[in-house]
């Protein structure tokens, strides 16, 4: 899902780094203000997590690959998927900068891919999801995996809107993969979040163990 530089036309990679330069600035105030002390021991454990987790590269067709994102995971802990964001960028960049994982012109649209629509689907189908459930690892199994599939497709659309490879194809191609893939980080996403609340509630957001307390008592 990290898309190289080769892979889209400068100019569409400006328009998605624009895009993307306005929730990294949303996402930095978010970092400002939420980011307490006690959340950067989190905040730094969250993205070692998310970078191992995309450090597991699959290979799709086309020349592209799938892995697991994270984005859904950080957002539900953390409460907000502006920390997605924020987590993500970091892991990007040092993946880009440091390892060539991803390109640098087209950085902007990974960020919008795992960042912004990981992070936004993950965080409001998991809350939503809360509402009919009232049940976390059901909620946050199904959010997970739409956090995953969902920017993979996204991807596709974007490689079909640069010229790279057709849009059936790479719908299909992404899709399927990510189907797969999806599962794993339900499942990674839900014993974490259950994990977190079974030994350490206190680090995780408020409004999920207020979620968690109102589905046991309902």
């Amino acid at each position: 899902m990290h898309i190289p530089d080769a892979f889209m036309p400068i100019w569409q990679g400006a328009i998605y780094w624009i895009i993307a330069l306005v929730f990294i600035i949303l996402a930095l105030r978010w970092a400002k203000y939420k980011m307490t002390e006690e959340k950067i021991p989190v905040v730094a454990v969250l993205a070692a997590a998310v970078f191992a987790l995309m450090s597991f590269n699959l290979p799709v067709s086309m020349g592209t690959s799938g892995h697991l994102v994270g984005g859904a995971l950080v957002a539900i802990v953390l409460g907000s998927p502006f920390a997605a964001v924020f987590i993500l960028t970091l892991v990007l960049i040092v993946q880009g900068v440091l390892f060539g994982d991803g390109g640098i012109t087209t950085m902007g649209a990974n960020i919008i891919n795992m960042g912004v629509i990981g992070g936004f689907v993950g965080f409001y189908s998991f809350h939503g999801l809360m509402r009919v459930t009232k049940n976390i690892p059901l909620s946050a199994g199904p959010a997970a995996w739409l956090a995953c599939f969902i920017p993979a497709e996204v991807c596709a659309v974007e490689m079909f809107l640069a010229g790279t490879f057709p849009l059936r194809e790479g719908l299909i191609a992404m899709g399927l993969y990510h189907t797969l893939i999806g599962i794993i980080e339900a499942v990674i996403t839900v014993l974490v979040i259950c994990l977190i609340l079974k030994v350490r509630p206190d680090l995780i957001d408020e409004k999920v163990r207020q979620l968690q307390a109102k589905g046991m008592n309902g």
